[in-house]
């Protein structure tokens, strides 16, 4: 039907004419009321964002030299992460001479946590060295 045909059938019933797919040919209107089609649009989203889920990635960082109970706590904080569903990146830090030990200490280190990760989450990314820092990402375990 004419545009203006239609715009008068909606000004009669007292809604308005919406445009709802201008690609087709020839485009597609409907008479409604656009203020309460907006505010659905809007709910629709709100709903959509509420039902999402985001993923953080947190950041742990070690020395070589951090004792056993530091590395237990920071472990412990480690799996309250992966229990929010959060990534953490596992970073260890060689100042000064101690990079000499990166291949040794610091390799052992990174395998004794991933180790008591293991049933709380997955490696991501095995330990490698980026500058003077080991790197290590863990994800969340799937639950299936």
């Amino acid at each position: 039907m004419s545009t203006n045909k239609a715009r008068d059938m909606a000004y009669e019933e007292g809604l308005d004419l919406v445009e709802v797919s201008s690609a087709a040919t020839p485009p597609v209107c409907r008479i409604m009321n656009y203020d309460k089609f907006r505010y659905e649009q809007k709910k629709k989203l709100q709903e959509t964002k509420k039902k999402q889920t985001t993923i953080d990635t947190k950041e742990i960082k070690f020395r070589p030299k951090t004792e056993e109970h530091d590395l237990n706590f920071k472990i412990k904080n480690i799996k309250k992460f992966l229990g929010q569903k959060n990534k953490v990146k596992i970073t260890m830090r060689f100042r000064g001479r101690e990079i000499v030990y990166s291949q040794t200490i610091g390799l052992e280190a990174m395998q004794k946590i991933a180790e008591t990760l293991e049933e709380d989450g997955v490696i991501l990314q095995p330990p490698m060295m980026e500058g003077r820092q080991m790197v290590m990402f863990v994800g969340p375990k799937l639950q299936k």
